[in-house]
């Protein structure tokens, strides 16, 4: 299973972001071979629309499970379209 974490930082030790839209990265975890990626958030920068934006890039990923903070409700209709689960 691809797990995805909101983080501030590149490693597996990072810290969690509590943003998910406008969070520095992505760490996404291969719960079966422990292999990762960190994925740079490139809407964290924008001006609108980053929650859906960054749903976008980690639908892209083939992410089933999320793991973050705050998620506004635009940024979860695309994940919740796109069969992947929610943990805040």
């Amino acid at each position: 299973m691809k797990i995805c974490v909101s983080s501030v930082g590149t490693s597996l030790d990072s810290k969690i972001d509590p943003r998910f839209g406008r969070c520095y990265y992505f760490v996404i975890v291969d719960s079966e071979t422990m292999q990762f990626e960190s994925v740079p958030n490139e809407a964290t920068a924008a001006s609108g629309g980053a929650g859906i934006q960054a749903a976008q890039t980690i639908t892209n990923k083939g992410v089933e499970l999320l793991i973050t903070g705050n998620l506004g409700p635009n940024a979860h209709e695309v994940l919740s379209a796109a069969g992947i689960r929610v943990i805040t």
